[in-house]
């Protein structure tokens, strides 16, 4: 009876939080406007080395990611990533693609919560593994969870470097064995046809919406006074 309890729950939960992983265009920009915020409150508390986050390649925020526990956990979001432009990664953050996640073990935990996740993609191999298709981390690229404070002492090996927030606090995270791949529903709805994540964020074919100005707008600023701080050194 217990049993057929818990997996009535369950079954109860997923079907409530499933439209919330769905959306309409104007979904699709609220989620695109709520990564600016997560990422601008994720540098503003520190947690987060500005520095690291200027040597990324491309960056992924992930905000409201649901995690449903029932002893096994298991969970799943979607958010924008955006890739720096230029060669070498030294240009300005390209347009957002939308990406969606799953299995991110919720361990013990037994209901429902949401956690925000900042992916920082190190690597041109991580950023080629996921803009391939579906990518487990891990596995298919390495993933570390992020050092905190305003600077890095340590050289970064990982392709890629994540971070969560939960109940207000940023913290590195790993999430080694949660998937990722491009929601091509999403990006179709944001930009009015069928492409590709990488065309969007490498191949300048789409200008980003309001909600994708705000994030690139975060990232551009950020990017503009790492350049500044490091010129006085």
């Amino acid at each position: 009876m217990k049993r057929t309890l818990v997996g009535l729950i369950a079954v109860i939960v997923i079907l409530l939080t499933t439209p919330a992983w769905g959306g309409d265009k104007e979904k699709d920009d609220d989620t695109l406007k709520n990564s600016a915020k997560v990422l601008q409150e994720m540098l503003e508390s520190k947690s987060v080395p500005s520095s690291l986050l200027a040597k990324a390649n491309c960056v992924m925020v992930l905000p409201a990611v649901k995690k449903v526990g029932f002893g096994i956990g298991g969970g799943g979001g979607r958010g924008p990533m955006t890739c720096r432009t230029g060669k070498d990664f030294k240009g300005k953050w390209s347009a957002p693609a939308m990406f969606s996640i799953g299995g991110i073990s919720a361990g013990l935990q037994v209901g429902v919560s949401s956690r925000d996740f900042l992916l920082l993609i190190m690597s041109e191999k991580g950023m080629d593994t996921i803009l391939k298709g579906k990518t487990k981390l891990g596995n298919d690229a390495s993933v570390a969870a992020g050092p905190s404070g305003t600077t890095t002492a340590h050289p970064i090996t990982a392709d890629v470097v994540s971070y969560g927030r939960a109940k207000g606090m940023f913290a590195g995270t790993s999430i080694s064995g949660a998937s990722l791949e491009e929601d091509n529903d999403a990006n179709k709805r944001l930009y009015g046809k069928q492409i590709s994540a990488r065309d969007v964020v490498q191949g300048n074919a789409v200008r980003a919406t309001a909600g994708g100005e705000q994030l690139i707008t975060v990232l551009n600023s950020n990017v503009v006074k790492q350049s500044k701080a490091a010129s006085k050194k």
